[in-house]
Order: structure tokens, then C-alpha cells, then sequence
């Protein structure tokens, strides 16, 4: 069944079930209001113990198989304590035993139903005859009532029938007027699995739940079609990236080829360059492909042994993000960025700073960071690492970066053009700036505060200077 029948359905039941208690409710008052009245009559019409005494000794009792006179359609019947019953008007009345009991003057008064001989049923009201033993009872045909509430059940069937079935219609209209906006958003998603059209946008009225979805919907399309956009860029990116050193490869390797099909050997001096210019190409291929694995990989995951980064011990370590001291990983990646600038002096000034994350991505980070900065300090120049406060401070003395450029100098595949004669493909600072995003911090790059030339790049981590308690060891299982 579809959601607009079941949503009517509902409706129905709903009102189905409501209209049925308020006429049961309706009928049982109505009848219990009618048994008060008849019983009220019944007291209003009360026989005195004279006139009772005087039909009983003057034996105008009925005989059991002929009726008495009964003008107003009313009964009065004399019982005894044995249970014997003698009619002064009317049909015979079944004698209960709750009117023996006011025979006996165990009670003085009891209202009952009863049957007459005839099958029909009678509101029975028995009282005592002071003097005697003997009881009165005093009946009056329950068809005064029943006709009525006959007809009360009728129009309540009825009227409860037109209620239910306006209800179904009403639950119909609505449930197509509230599901038309869950209908367009259906047909947008149908429209979108066939066609891959991710610019469709549903319009957001208000701020029910169906405009909140519809803003979702939209959100989550305008993601979708901002993630494709990057995709798409990423793989151009990378194909252009990746089409330099292959060239440069296939040049090279060509040469030897053909010095080898020709039999004239190269120079051994040129034979030498090519070699070393195919090793530098392959050392360059191999680190764009690791770059692009560390960027494409979703956090948490290890790295493969492909792509992993020398300095990474723990890459394949399940605990990977833990509270990992970042004055240490900083030490580490300066003792490796050492050998990378070696007209160049490094130096240390770290603080203890604890955070949490994965110590082979903080170590990439900063690596990066300290490559970046001997890559463009000038020779016999200084790159500072400082580790205060949890701010991470790398800065060189190089040319330092222009202002325009600034806001481009995290995105994938960026280089400046001073850089692109320079070794490297782009990813560093971006492979950094999703490290920090990883682990709640942010990276920043600037000029020096105190005016001095070369950048300075900034990554706040939130940790602090000390580590917390080591949780208990957990006793074995």
C-alpha cells in the first residue's frame, strides 16, 4: 500500500475508533438516562398495601395461563416468601430471588429486569406490603425504551458511517496535499539517478520537516556535485602532474635505447646523466604517486607499503590516533630534514605538547613543513622550528611568498611561479593542511611578525603541555 493510502487508512481508523467510543458512551448514557426515568415512574406509580390486601382476600388473582386486564400496559404481581406470585394486572412476571428477599423483609425494596410468561421483558420494581408477608411488584414493558434506543443506534451507526468515510476522504486529500513537496523531492532524486544531474534543486518553503529535508536534499547535492568537481580536478591535476616526469622518463630511456639498437655507445659522462637524470625522475614519480595515496586515503586508514613515508614505523599500527607527544615527532622530522638542506643551518627550540592524532601523519606534516622551508632558503641560511604553546613555527629566509598568493599555497597541486623549476608536486602543504583538519587544528602561512624576510608557517594543534594519566591496564581475559 502506498504512504498516501496508509497515511488515509490511518485517518480512518483513527476516527473509526473515536466515533465508536463516543457512541458506546452515548448509547450506555442514553439507556441508563431512559432506566432512571422508567424506574422513576415506577416509584411515582406505586401500588398502596390496602388496595394489595384487599385484591389478594377478594381473589382477584389471575389465573397463570390467563391474562389480566392491563389497560395501561402496566403489571402488578403479588409474591409471598415461598416464592409463589399472584398477578392483580398483567402478565405473570418470573419471581427472582431478590424478590423473595423483600418478602421477607431482608430488603425493602429491589429493581430488577424480568420476563413475563410471554417472553417479554419488563423493568421490575418489588416493595414490601407492612403487615403481611407478602411483597408487591409493580413492572411496566421494556419496549418503552427499547424502540428508542433502537433508533439511537441507528442514527449513530449512521451518522458514525458518514464520519468515517468523510474522514478517509479528508485523510486522501491531505496526504496528498502534505506528501506533493516528499513527490517532488522523489522525482528529483529519480531525475538524478537517471540523468547524474547533480544541479537540480528542489525549492524550500518554510521551516517544516519537509522544507528541512528539501534543504538537506539540496545540501547534500551541492556536496556531491562540489566533491565530483574536485574529483575531476584532482585526476586533471594529477594526468598533468604526472605527464612531466613520464616524459622526461621516456626521453631518457629512448636515448639509451637507441644508443644500445645502434651500437654507438653515449659518452660515459652523458651515460652517466641519463642514468642519474631517470633515477631523480623515478624518486620524483614515486613520491607524487605517495602524495597523492596520503591525500586520497580516509584518516585513519594505514598506508600501503607503496606509499608509505620512510619515517612512518607505525603505519600499519591499528592504533594509530593516540595521544602522541608533538615536541618528539618535531624532533624527529628536524634530525631528517637535516640531510635535505646541507649548506643550511636547522635548529630546534621545542617545548613539551601533547595532542592526539596519528604520529606518522604529524611527522609527514612537519617534514613537509621543513622541506618547504630549506627548498626555498638561500644557501648558508637558517630554517628556526619553535614549539610553543601548541604553535608549531617553521620559518625560513627566503624570498618569502607574495600576498596574492597566500590564500592558494593549500590547495592541491598549487606552486608558485618562481617554484615550478624547483623539485616537487605540489601536495605538501596540502597533505599538511589535511593533517591539521584531521586532528581539530588549523595551518597558517605568513610573513614574519618582526618584518624580517622569508615565511613563516604556523600549525596550532589543541593539546597540552603535559601528558594525561595512562589508563589502567585492562587484566587479561
Amino acid at each position: 500500500m502506498p504512504l498516501r493510502g496508509r497515511l488515509a487508512l490511518l485517518a480512518a481508523t483513527t476516527v473509526a475508533l473515536a466515533v465508536a467510543a463516543c457512541a458506546l458512551a452515548c448509547w450506555f448514557l442514553v439507556r441508563a438516562q431512559l432506566l432512571d426515568s422508567l424506574d422513576d415512574s415506577l416509584r411515582d406509580n406505586s401500588v398502596s398495601a390496602g388496595s394489595v390486601v384487599d385484591s389478594v382476600r377478594s381473589g382477584q388473582c389471575t389465573p397463570p395461563d390467563q391474562p389480566a386486564p392491563n389497560p395501561f400496559g402496566a403489571t402488578v404481581q403479588v409474591v409471598d416468601t415461598s416464592g409463589g406470585s399472584c398477578v392483580i394486572v398483567g402478565r405473570r412476571l418470573e419471581v427472582k430471588e431478590a424478590d423473595v428477599r423483600v418478602a421477607e423483609r431482608r430488603r425493602d425494596e429491589v429493581i430488577h429486569t424480568a420476563r413475563a410468561s410471554d417472553g417479554t421483558t419488563y423493568r421490575v420494581r418489588t416493595t414490601t406490603v407492612p403487615g403481611t408477608g407478602l411483597a408487591v411488584s409493580m413492572a411496566r414493558p421494556m419496549a418503552e425504551i427499547e424502540e428508542s434506543l433502537r433508533n439511537l443506534t441507528l442514527i449513530l451507526t449512521l451518522v458514525g458511517g458518514a464520519g468515517v468515510l468523510g474522514a478517509a476522504g479528508a485523510g486522501v486529500a491531505l496526504a496528498r496535499a502534505g506528501l506533493r513537496p516528499v513527490d517532488r523531492l522523489t522525482e528529483a532524486v529519480e531525475h538524478i539517478a537517471r540523468t547524474e544531474d547533480l544541479a537540480v534543486r528542489i525549492p524550500a518553503e518554510g521551516d517544516d520537516e519537509i522544507a528541512r529535508l528539501s534543504r538537506s536534499f539540496n545540501a547534500m547535492t551541492e556536496a556531491l556535485a562540489s566533491s565530483r568537481e574536485l574529483q575531476q580536478q584532482l585526476i586533471a591535476d594529477a594526468g598533468h602532474e604526472l605527464r612531466t616526469p613520464l616524459t622526461s622518463l621516456r626521453t631518457n630511456i629512448d636515448l639509451l635505447v637507441r644508443s644500445e639498437e645502434t651500437g654507438r655507445a653515449l659518452p660515459e659522462q652523458d651515460r652517466r646523466e641519463l642514468l642519474s637524470s631517470v633515477q631523480a625522475q623515478m624518486t620524483e614519480l614515486g613520491e607524487l604517486i605517495g602524495d597523492l595515496q596520503e591525500l586520497s586515503r580516509p584518516h585513519g586508514v594505514p598506508q600501503t607499503s607503496g606509499g608509505a613515508d620512510p619515517g612512518a614505523d607505525d603505519a600499519g599500527d591499528p592504533t594509530r590516533t593516540r595521544i602522541t607527544g608533538l615536541h618528539e615527532i618535531a624532533e624527529r622530522a628536524l634530525e631528517r630534514a637535516r640531510p635535505r638542506g646541507p649548506g643550511l643551518t636547522l635548529t630546534g627550540d621545542l617545548e613539551p605538547w601533547y595532542v592526539r592524532g596519528e604520529p606518522a601523519a604529524l611527522e609527514r606534516a612537519v617534514v613537509n613543513l621543513l622541506d618547504n622551508a630549506v627548498k626555498f632558503s638561500p644557501e648558508g641560511g637558517t630554517v628556526r622550528l619553535v614549539l610553543r604553546d601548541g604553535a608549531l613555527l617553521v620559518r625560513d629566509e627566503g624570498p618569502g611568498v607574495p600576498d596574492d598568493e597566500l590564500p592558494y599555497v593549500f590547495d592541491r597541486f598549487w606552486r608558485s611561479p618562481a617554484a615550478r623549476s624547483l623539485p616537487g608536486s605540489g601536495l605538501g602543504l596540502a597533505i599538511v593542511a589535511r593533517t591539521a583538519r584531521q586532528c581539530g587544528g588549523e595551518i597558517a602561512l605568513r610573513r614574519p611578525a618582526d618584518g624580517g624576510p622569508g615565511t613563516e608557517a604556523v600549525l596550532r594543534l589543541p593539546g597540552a603541555p603535559t601528558p594525561p594519566p595512562t589508563a589502567a591496564p585492562r587484566s587479561p581475559s
